[in-house]
């Protein structure tokens, strides 16, 4: 579960764990979406009054593909995850680092901070190999499976 309501957060602190899928709406057409889902474990504490505060982690697989030859590539992808969380009236609701609450108030969702903290840790440019030749730019050919045409010649 990766939606909490905050009211629970007043007993103290909750334990998260978590999938976030690959189907879910929060993942933007042209982002580098998991093969199947995005892990999430850690933990969810109220910081003062309005605020709440989640320390965790996350680990799943990309899927995209080479930025030279256009094969499906996988990687793994983990990082770490801090996020302050706080209502609109707050002072520092306005800053880059903070999230805000759900519509209503009483709802916290973790799917929008866990969204861009993927993305700043999933290759954007993946290869699927090192050494990866890609294509011929003269020709096209698939320079991974032996010489052009055009080079040969």
């Amino acid at each position: 579960m990766l939606s909490f309501d905050i009211r629970t957060l007043s007993q103290g602190a909750v334990q998260v764990e978590g999938d976030l899928s690959a189907a879910d709406p929060v993942w933007l057409e042209d982002d580098a979406r998991p093969v199947s889902h995005v892990h999430v474990t850690g933990r969810l504490s109220g910081a003062g009054s309005g605020r709440y505060y989640f320390s965790g982690a996350f680990t799943g697989t990309a899927a995209g593909e080479c930025r030279r030859c256009l094969v499906p590539v996988e990687s793994a992808v983990s990082g770490q995850a801090h996020f302050l969380y706080a209502d609109a009236d707050d002072e520092n609701a306005d800053e880059p680092d903070v999230f805000p609450l759900g519509d209503s108030g009483t709802t916290l969702d973790l799917r929008p901070a866990l969204r861009e903290q993927w993305l700043l840790e999933a290759p954007a440019l993946p290869l699927c190999r090192p050494d990866c030749k890609g294509f011929c730019p003269t020709c096209g050919a698939d320079l991974n499976a032996g010489p052009c045409a055009c080079i040969l010649s």
